[in-house]
């Protein structure tokens, strides 16, 4: 398996220019490089002249681009799935006020988007691929999208804990008595090898030898703000961010008076964000007067702003969850950085932590080794939550 860059930003700062720029380095220095689109307002087709299809396509020798279509991938893999999960879910909504894990349980029926992920895993099993440059849709789709695989995989071990032969039994049981219709075998089949194959995809998104998430961004207030916010919720979600591409930076050589004030804004929030992201590779990307499309437009990015040659590493491997043992027990300290003490709320139960900050929340499986220990204590200290686990005490 190789590398696995993914890209994400706001929307309008030029994520896919940044992310085919990288993709052509790849190519142009000999690796064989597949460039993927997970945003359903695809323009890679756009970017690179080239018509895509629902397989990858040749756009430069050593350079496959592909337009991922969801859906298709869904169906083609797991037709049996959807059906079942529609017709489960639908009825399960009806219960779900009574159920206190169940509080998001509106959100499976989109998991859809889900199979992009998977087609990009399944690409990258097939070691064809020295990289594979992921083009994100826009922040908030993103963060939804990288949480899905431990979400999903959460909600699969709390509605089939009792595997196939206990759904076989309880299925006549569960459509006469709560309304609730249970998948059928093929169907438990399918959710079988989809569990493994999300098990498989987790370790692939935050294996941080091979795969890490570049934060593309504008010298803007707003959009300086949606990047530290994204900055948050992807080291809660324990993902690691090694680099942040500052876009469309007006060149020194632009002196006309018109470009002066836009120029010192630019200034003051390349400061600010050199501030925030210490200790992070930033990179900064010149403004050009003309869109930049075709292989000769991404070939200036590459000759101007991405000459570093150690830039398709991974820059930077920070461990933001972290289990330790102590004198009383053990703890679990989380990186959340910008995120507000009063803005977090922790609740534990009997497996999972749940952690809320913000309009998010994730639910973290709680080691065996801690089933017996209650949490304690939690301090916030230097952007991080530190949650202190203590014996329980006997009843």
């Amino acid at each position: 398996m190789g590398r696995i860059m993914i890209f994400t930003g706001k929307g309008g700062v030029g994520k896919t220019s940044v992310a085919a720029s990288h993709a052509l380095k790849a190519a142009k220095e000999g690796k064989k490089t597949l460039i993927v689109s997970t945003d359903m307002a695809h323009n890679l087709s756009d970017l690179f002249q080239k018509a895509l299809g629902k397989e990858p396509v040749e756009v430069y020798p050593k350079l496959e681009a592909l337009e991922i279509d969801p859906n298709y991938e869904m169906e083609r893999h797991y037709g049996t799935i959807k059906n079942a999960f529609q017709k489960m879910m639908f009825n399960m909504e009806n219960v779900a006020s009574q159920m206190e894990e169940m509080e998001d349980i509106t959100v499976i029926p989109g998991f859809e988007e889900l199979f992009s992920l998977i087609k990009i895993q399944e690409m990258n099993e097939t070691g064809a691929y020295d990289l594979i440059v992921v083009d994100c849709a826009p922040t908030g789709e993103t963060l939804s999208l990288l949480k899905f695989p431990e979400l999903f995989s959460w909600y699969m071990e709390k509605l089939f804990p009792i595997g196939k032969v206990g759904i076989k039994l309880f299925r006549p049981i569960s459509k006469k008595m709560f309304k609730i219709e249970m998948p059928d075998n093929k169907a438990m089949n399918d959710i079988e090898v989809l569990y493994i194959q999300l098990s498989k995809l987790q370790q692939m998104l935050r294996d941080r030898e091979s795969c890490s998430i570049r934060l593309v961004t504008i010298p803007e207030k707003m959009v300086v703000e949606e990047t530290k916010r994204n900055y948050m919720y992807l080291n809660l979600y324990n993902f690691n961010v090694d680099g942040v591409f500052i876009n469309r930076i007006i060149p020194e050589e632009v002196q006309e008076d018109f470009f002066k004030a836009w120029k010192a804004i630019q200034a003051h929030h390349i400061e600010e964000l050199e501030e925030i992201f210490q200790g992070i590779p930033i990179y900064k990307i010149r403004w050009y007067d003309k869109d930049i499309v075709g292989i000769e437009g991404l070939e200036k990015v590459v000759e101007e702003s991405l000459k570093d040659k150690d830039l398709l590493k991974v820059l930077e491997v920070k461990q933001n969850e972290i289990f330790e043992k102590t004198n009383e027990g053990y703890s679990l300290s989380l990186y959340i950085p910008f995120a507000k003490k009063e803005g977090l709320d922790l609740v534990e139960t009997t497996t999972d932590l749940v952690i809320k900050v913000g309009n998010f929340k994730r639910n973290i499986p709680l080691p065996l080794v801690l089933r017996k220990y209650q949490v304690g204590k939690a301090k916030w200290q230097e952007d991080q939550l530190i949650i202190f686990f203590e014996e329980r005490s006997e009843a």
